[in-house]
């Protein structure tokens, strides 16, 4: 991991976006005046054509998404996740899921590292809402190559998406690593704690992991990028070979990463989940490092987590 080169996921998001319309003249971008921090201005500067403000609209952005995938366009549509998964769920459902179209909503500014923008703008429950929808795959990117290989991927994917994105910029954890939607990434093969993260909050994991390793504390970390549908498969084999399971998650513990993980142990191989995450609380505001602190979702919470007896 390289903490000297740290970059934002939405950054990455619009640079990699631009690149992919110079690839593929069927995408199209959607944003809700929100461009210049979702980062799809980057993409409207190169294609004009193909991109459209909808204005303070969301709802109306998601439908008209909805519409231009009918007409075999690739439409990525942008704005804050509060307002993507929040404001314009009916639409996602009702105009996107139900009928099963191919259109990718990404969404920025994600969790409670928006910082000084407060609870209003933290979108802390948008994993648990997308994740329930039929037909939604769900995926949250750690950092700069993961977040350019899905923008790409979904491209190709020809059902709904929602890709989440985030302000804080974190350390470039991957070079040339191979990924696939369903299946996650596992970093170390310590048999005594298996961390389970997903965003923003992998790199912290990792820290952890570097740290705890030279206490000879042998940990496992695997980056769940996608949370639907989730990798049953490594899930299971982590606590059969694991002490511990721990997740953690820039989101709220309902709903998110850390229930889809005892879900899956429910069913076939019940064990013991420590849940990282938000609890049942809203978020504040805040510099987003210092809330990583507060809320427990940082190195030093997670290094706690793993040498606790309980």
């Amino acid at each position: 991991m390289n903490n000297n080169e740290k970059k934002a996921t939405r950054q990455s998001y619009g640079e990699e976006l631009a690149n992919l319309g110079e690839k593929n003249n069927k995408v199209v971008v959607l944003d809700a005046d929100l461009s210049a921090a979702t980062k799809t201005s980057i993409f409207a500067k190169k294609f004009p054509d193909r991109f459209f403000d909808m204005g303070i609209a969301e709802q109306n952005m998601i439908g008209t998404a909805a519409g231009l995938a009918t007409c075999g366009k690739i439409p990525f549509a942008s704005t804050f996740a509060m307002f993507a998964a929040g404001r314009a769920y009916d639409q996602i459902r009702n105009s996107i899921c139900y009928p099963n179209l191919n259109v990718k909503i990404c969404a920025t500014h994600a969790g409670i590292t928006v910082g000084e923008d407060g609870a209003t703008h933290q979108m802390i429950e948008d994993i648990s809402l997308m994740r329930t929808i039929p037909n939604m795959t769900v995926i949250c990117t750690s950092d700069d190559t993961q977040t350019r290989w899905a923008v790409n991927e979904i491209a190709k994917f020809e059902e709904p998406v929602y890709l989440r994105l985030c302000r804080l910029a974190t350390p470039k954890i991957y070079e040339n690593e191979k990924f696939k939607i369903g299946k996650g990434i596992q970093i170390g093969n310590g048999t005594d704690v298996t961390i389970i993260a997903t965003g923003v909050v992998v790199a912290e994991a990792i820290k952890a992991l570097e740290e705890l390793r030279d206490k000879g504390i042998n940990i496992r970390v695997i980056d769940m990028h996608t949370i639907k549908p989730i990798d049953k498969e490594i899930i299971i084999k982590a606590a059969k070979e694991t002490k511990k399971i721990i997740t953690i998650e820039d989101h709220s513990i309902i709903g998110g990463l850390g229930s889809a993980v005892c879900e899956v142990l429910s069913e076939n191989y019940p064990t013991k989940v420590y849940r990282m995450g938000i609890k049942d609380e809203f978020g504040k505001s805040g510099k987003a490092e210092d809330l990583l602190k507060y809320f427990k979702i940082d190195k030093n919470a997670i290094i706690e987590a793993v040498t606790s007896k309980d």
